[in-house]
């Protein structure tokens, strides 16, 4: 199976639209990367109208990293459980997200989603966080430094390792690995 590149954030949502659970990609360009704090603050700066970077078409890397060793971009940057974030994930997909990316299994409801809004869900390799961070080249910090690894920041990454793990049809790896 060949691997697909994407670019983030993502020029045309139709690139994703023949994408399959399961799928290999490689991830270009800039993500966010947000966890449970900054997810709660991104939408409540939303709902008072102070918030103002574009999320359209954007990936949200649920991911948390330790700091930076000396002589380092980033420290290691393996990602969070992807379902401490589903309950704010319609409200992103809402405002454009097209992407999220974690580990874990996620629920029917969630699946339902990314059918709804033709967005994907990306599993990358939990436990691999030092290995992860080799693909990030730059670190931006956007918003809320003082939440330490929970700010609101993005990441420049070249051929970082994801899996499709729910396409737009909502169909979920997960599920079709285990009827293999």
């Amino acid at each position: 199976m060949a691997k697909r590149r994407l670019l983030f954030p993502l020029e045309d949502r139709s690139l994703i639209s023949d994408l399959r659970a399961g799928d290999l990609i490689n991830i270009d360009g800039w993500i966010l990367c947000a966890r449970d704090a900054t997810h709660r603050k991104i939408l409540k700066s939303i709902q008072e109208g102070c918030f103002h970077l574009d999320l359209k078409n954007q990936l949200i890397y649920y991911v948390g990293p330790t700091p930076a060793p000396p002589g380092k971009i980033i420290g290691s940057c393996g990602p969070t459980t992807a379902k401490r974030m589903d309950e704010y994930l319609e409200e992103f997909l809402k405002h454009g997200i097209i992407a999220t990316m974690g580990k874990g299994k996620r629920s029917l409801s969630i699946r339902d989603l990314h059918r709804k809004y033709q967005a994907i869900y990306l599993i990358t390799f939990g436990g691999a966080g030092a290995y992860l961070s080799q693909f990030v080249k730059k670190v931006e910090i956007i918003a809320w430094q003082d939440l330490g690894p929970e700010a609101l920041f993005r990441i420049q990454v070249k051929d970082f390792p994801a899996i499709v793990g729910i396409d737009t049809l909502g169909q979920d790896f997960y599920e079709l690995s285990s009827a293999v």
